[in-house]
């Protein structure tokens, strides 16, 4: 599974609606609105990099009020979540 971090520039008198409308998308994971430079930040996961293309720039982009994508592919995951279950493997509970 192939993971890329988006973040997006956006009318700003639509975050909540254009949040809304990318969440909704097959391949998007989740939506943040979030401080800074860029208003929203979505997580794609797709199985081939190709199907990045088709998300992204093919559904995110043409979104009304999307003014903007930098586009971010993640090389490897690591989280809380995986590092205990590794640990746990093994163990008797």
């Amino acid at each position: 599974m192939i993971t890329a971090i988006v973040l997006i520039k956006t009318s700003v008198d639509r975050i909540p609606e254009i949040a809304e409308s990318i969440a909704a998308l097959d391949s998007v994971s989740e939506v943040f609105s979030v401080t800074g430079t860029y208003d929203l930040i979505a997580m794609v996961r797709v199985p081939r990099h190709d199907d990045l293309a088709d998300v992204i720039p093919g559904r995110i982009s043409k979104i009304p009020g999307v003014e903007a994508t930098d586009t971010h592919v993640a090389f490897r995951t690591y989280s809380q979540h995986d590092l205990e279950a590794a640990f746990a493997i093994g163990l008797d509970s």
